[in-house]
């Protein structure tokens, strides 16, 4: 019994690499769609037929036409929004990495519970993603290793037995 573990973390293990690996699948998402749409916002001729449009949709006001025509600032506010974005989701998976460094071998399963939770945060507050760390993070907190007693005798007399 000397090779097992009477305390793995194979649990939290799992389900902090499959957010890490969801989280990651996340930032290229996302970068591809901000460096797509920024490109798309950017281009004159995409920019010239919204305007087409927007100016013969006959349903707008001459308010709504003025504050969607400015697509210079919808393509900057885009691009911004998207990298904070793409930044928090990085800061997620770094969390998230020093959690799971944190609970291999059973190091320090408080502090991988920490990370987890503020992984998760970063990540989204009711995403998968953050739903998988925190259910983790739970575990850390949760479970204990088992209460290993000195061996002792027993005092077992067989006077004393009614």
């Amino acid at each position: 019994m000397k090779g097992l573990n009477p305390m793995s973390r194979m649990g939290e293990v799992v389900l902090s690499v499959i957010s890490a690996f969801m989280t990651l699948l996340g930032i290229v998402l996302v970068t591809v769609l901000v460096v797509g749409g920024s490109n798309v916002l950017n281009d004159e001729t995409f920019t010239a037929e919204f305007q087409n449009i927007l100016a013969n949709d006959p349903t707008l006001t001459e308010a709504d036409r003025q504050l969607m025509g400015d697509v210079d600032l919808i393509a900057d506010l885009f691009g911004i929004f998207g990298w904070v974005f793409i930044i928090v989701l990085v800061i997620s998976l770094i969390l998230n990495i020093i959690g799971i460094v944190s609970i291999s071998k059973n190091k320090s399963p408080k502090l991988a519970g920490v990370m987890f939770i503020i992984a998760g945060v970063f990540a989204g507050i009711i995403s998968l993603t953050s739903i998988l760390l925190y259910i983790a993070a739970i575990m850390c907190f949760v479970r204990k290793p088992p209460v290993q007693f000195a061996e002792q005798e027993e005092y077992y007399s067989p006077e004393k037995t009614l």
